[in-house]
């Protein structure tokens, strides 16, 4: 073999190497990726396309929330978002054998109908749990620390929440997520959808919503839903929350 051949045969295999470690590298960062958001958009907290019973009596949450308005909320409004899902998941062959976060995560293949209806029954199911007679306004333990991590201190995440729920136009909820990349983060969004709908301006696991569509506080507060969201963050169930974030982190 002549020099020349050599020195061919030597590049050449030093690009075939190269080129194999940067197809290896690109493959294991997608696989990371991956299973990054697999775990951030799966958890233990799956949902069912049933209603499940209030953790609570309509008269527990006083200090926020009437009885009245949570009996109307739940049996009314709640409970046919419930009935309508599952009429829409038949009617679009929707395995309700699953837990309704997969459905949602590909909610744009549905119609408004399953769209609405599986967002309504979602956001509800998770909504009971964010709330309890025993809540508090400040939390402790692990979810403390990371909110004073992520916003700087607890009331700047309070602050931050509260404006996400004040400047929701119209219709919709304010959120806490954690991200992709495991952070927690402020979102909102319209009427019925939530972050892990792949329609969701900003994606992420839910750990604490807050409804403030009207039908959620009118009755006590008419159009005052500055009031409404000042009180809820008295029975704010923090082990809930914390509970949902340590999940997927």
């Amino acid at each position: 073999m002549t020099p020349m051949q050599t020195r061919r045969n030597f590049l050449l295999d030093t690009t075939k190497a190269g080129l194999g470690l940067w197809v290896g590298s690109t493959i294991l960062s997608a696989c990371s990726s991956q299973k990054k958001a697999a775990s951030v958009s799966g958890s233990r907290f799956s949902t069912s396309f049933t209603q499940q019973p209030l953790p609570y009596g309509y008269n527990a949450l006083g200090d926020a929330i009437d009885g009245t308005t949570m009996e109307i909320h739940y049996t009314r409004h709640a409970g046919a978002y419930a009935s309508n899902l599952q009429d829409a998941a038949r009617a679009e062959g929707v395995d309700m054998n699953k837990p309704l976060e997969d459905a949602l995560s590909r909610v744009s293949r549905y119609s408004a109908k399953f769209r609405n209806n599986g967002g309504g029954h979602y956001n509800h199911e998770m909504f009971w749990k964010c709330m309890s007679p025993s809540g508090a306004e400040v939390p402790s333990g692990q979810i403390a620390t990371a909110l004073t991590d992520a916003f700087g201190s607890f009331e700047t995440f309070r602050t931050q929440f509260t404006d996400a729920a004040m400047s929701r136009f119209g219709s919709g909820w304010a959120w806490l997520i954690v991200d992709g990349d495991r952070k927690l983060r402020i979102t909102s969004t319209p009427n019925q959808d939530n972050p892990l709908m792949d329609v969701a301006e900003m994606k992420g696991f839910p750990v604490l919503g807050l409804d403030v569509w009207e039908h959620a506080y009118y009755l006590r507060y008419q159009n005052k839903r500055a009031d409404y969201v000042k009180n809820w963050w008295k029975v704010v169930n923090w082990n809930y929350v914390q509970d949902r974030y340590l999940s997927v982190i």
